[in-house]
């Protein structure tokens, strides 16, 4: 019996030590991160967090427990322990420790970036092997935590050697391997094998986590009203786990959260097409007409890296972080409540070009077979236009090579096209180089008297930050300098523009594919990562501000309608000019949210839960109880979000006969 006992001690020793390490993980979480507590939290307990994360983390040391628990304990009711597999033991929980360390390493710069835990979407970084790692590697913040993984791991490994030596000198010195089992140990085992099942039994339980009919789940560790403290109690690696073991569910393999019918019956409406006479393939698909000819113009889109409307000082900044834009403010058409479909760069592209809603975090840019998607790009190819976009990175990032050559663009120009000299990181070249580069292009394309839409897609307000040296500015916080930078490479770009001879027929279009956390987080999805400016500038664009609300999949009508031109449309955006929002929707990876002039209303499909907020005058989000207003909120969003899954999969299984064709050119050399 003594032997059986010492060898729970011996995995008790571990799973202390191991729960020791993953708290501490999360207490440097905490101090990394308590900015992001809401002024709320102020008057709100912490240390229930830390409870329910150690609750968490015993879940997941109870996954790493059960293995050797189980082979340790098995021999040990017929009283022996092989030496073996007792150091078997000692090796499988420090690798899997060192890999829990890894985790809630990496969790810390990844929840201050997305303002939630890792998840199965991380597994999206791994098809961008040099990105990510020159991503990691090239931001200095985070050598903190990748020394800080490393110290966990070498004091864990070398304290479970030490243990390991430690207990098998005082208690399995004298053990004599191979003693042939007799039936007087009989009694023994018998006492010692219910003991077991016990031990193992608990282990289970461990993993389970609560009594009742269901496992725990991440709901559990919500205790408050604050996003941070709510979310600061999950171990990122049961977060890890659970959405990969989610995504693999047959179920969730598609969205279910209403009929197909009854949502895209309910967007139809609202986009005033008559569902007894839609195209079955193209369920949305609509005639746009307009009685003015249309103005061929030239149409320069900049999509901005993270560009959040929170950092503008037209928009309360209390810095002036952003000159430029808050000087375009009031000499374009600017949209001041107009938010992001996503928070990824992906989605955002997809809405802002191709009125194409998030399903979530899905990336549909991204598939065997590149997706065919109509838009901006393949309405004005249709028109005469030269398609163009830029980006910074490879082209192969995202798919965008042939996501974009095969839905309307002519030439792609990226870092594969850019000397080697210019490119400062895995995400290519800076934003300066960027409009340095584009600027000659398009005088190319203007001087064949054909009209262009170029696209331009920064970088530099995503890390790894990259700021010249020559740059001087305003703040010393690299998260500020970093927007100074950003704004002033516009600020440039349309200033050598407008010396161009074609700058008079063109309009410009400046809008962020999502935006960033800035401030507190005020609601479980802050309000500053979808919420983005919009502007609007050039002949024939009205001079004001529009105070609607609108999203990012408005944006093609919206330009279309101000170019006066006459198409077939199959998105979910309205003219904002002509057709004004009392609702819109948009998502955050797990989150789906619905918003009116003043409510707000979030839904984890994942959890069921839901979460219900008010606008106060100062802007912040306060969390309220539900009304009538939020199931109409309610409805909208899971409508909108349902439709684009229904219409996603319809669109892959168009017949190819069916599909819109484009031609393809190479880029000029």
């Amino acid at each position: 019996m003594k032997k059986f006992l010492h060898t729970l001690f011996f995995l008790l020793g571990i799973h202390l030590g191991g729960l020791l390490l993953l708290s501490i993980f999360r207490f440097v979480k905490f101090a990394a991160l308590h900015d992001m507590l809401s002024a709320a939290a102020e008057q709100t307990p912490v240390w229930p967090a830390f409870l329910r994360g150690l609750w968490f983390d015993n879940v997941v040391a109870c996954y790493v427990m059960i293995v050797p628990l189980t082979l340790l304990l098995l021999p040990a009711v017929a009283g022996y322990i092989p030496r073996v597999l007792r150091r078997f033991a000692a090796i499988f929980m420090s690798v899997c420790y060192c890999i829990l360390f890894l985790i809630s390493a990496a969790d810390i710069p990844y929840f201050d970036y997305f303002f939630k835990n890792i998840d199965a979407s991380i597994f999206n970084w791994f098809g961008y092997t040099t990105a990510t790692a020159g991503m990691i590697f090239g931001e200095l913040s985070f050598y903190v935590y990748i020394i800080l993984f490393l110290a966990a791991c070498a004091l864990f490994v070398w304290a479970v050697m030490r243990w390991h030596r430690l207990t098998d000198r005082m208690y399995f010195q004298n053990d004599t391997p191979g003693r042939p089992f007799t039936l007087r140990q009989l009694p023994a085992c018998a006492l010692r094998l219910p003991l077991a099942a016990a031990c193992i039994g608990l282990c289970l339980f461990g993993i389970r986590g609560r009594r009742g009919y269901n496992p725990i789940k991440v709901s559990q560790a919500y205790y408050c009203q604050d996003a941070f403290l709510n979310q600061l109690g999950i171990n990122p690696a049961f977060n890890l786990l659970t959405s990969s073991l989610d995504n693999m569910r047959k179920e969730n393999r598609r969205l279910n959260l209403m009929s197909d019918r009854e949502a895209l019956a309910y967007v139809q409406q609202r986009l005033g097409v008559d569902s007894a006479k839609a195209d079955p393939l193209y369920p949305l698909r609509r005639q746009v007409s307009d009685s003015l000819p249309m103005q061929r113009r030239n149409v320069v889109i900049i999509l901005m890296e993270s560009m959040s409307g929170a950092l503008l000082h037209t928009l309360g900044n209390p810095e002036q972080l952003t000159p430029t834009l808050d000087s375009l403010a009031g000499r374009s058409l600017f949209f001041s409540r107009f938010y992001s479909a996503g928070i990824h760069t992906n989605i955002g592209m997809t809405a802002a070009l191709y009125s194409m809603p998030a399903i979530l975090s899905r990336n549909l840019m991204k598939g065997t077979v590149t997706p065919h998607r109509t838009g901006l790009p393949t309405i004005l190819k249709e028109k005469g236009y030269t398609n163009l976009f830029f980006m910074t990175h490879e082209a192969q990032y995202d798919n965008m090579n042939a996501f974009f050559r095969t839905n309307g663009y002519d030439e792609i120009y990226s870092q594969e096209n850019y000397p080697s000299s210019a490119v400062v990181n895995s995400f290519g070249v800076p934003d300066d180089f960027l409009f340095s580069y584009a600027l000659p292009v398009l005088n190319r394309h203007a001087a064949t008297g054909k009209p262009f839409m170029a696209t331009l897609l920064t970088i530099s307000n995503h890390p790894p930050y990259i700021i010249p040296d020559d740059q001087t500015c305003r703040t010393s916080d690299p998260e500020t300098q970093i927007v100074e930078y950003a704004d002033r490479c516009i600020g440039r770009f349309l200033t050598a523009a407008r010396k161009q001879p074609w700058y008079k027929n063109t309009v410009f279009v400046i809008v962020a594919d999502h935006g960033k956390i800035v401030g507190e987080p005020d609601a479980q999805v802050p309000q500053s990562y979808n919420h983005i400016p919009l502007f609007i500038f050039g002949p024939g664009v009205p001079t004001r501000v529009y105070d609607g609300l609108g999203t990012q999949v408005d944006l093609v009508p919206t330009l279309l309608g101000l170019l006066h031109a006459s198409y077939t449309y199959d998105g979910m955006g309205v003219n904002l000019l002509r057709t004004s929002r009392d609702m819109v929707s948009y998502s955050a990876d797990n989150m789906i949210a619905a918003r009116d002039s003043s409510h707000c209303y979030l839904y984890n499909p994942a959890t069921g839960q839901s979460f219900y907020y008010r606008q106060q005058p100062d802007g912040k989000l306060m969390i309220t109880r539900p009304d009538g207003a939020y199931e109409k909120l309610r409805r909208h969003a899971l409508s909108i979000t349902q439709a684009a899954e229904y219409i996603y999969g319809l669109n892959t299984q168009i017949p190819k006969q069916h599909r819109r064709k484009f031609g393809r050119t190479n880029n000029s050399k």
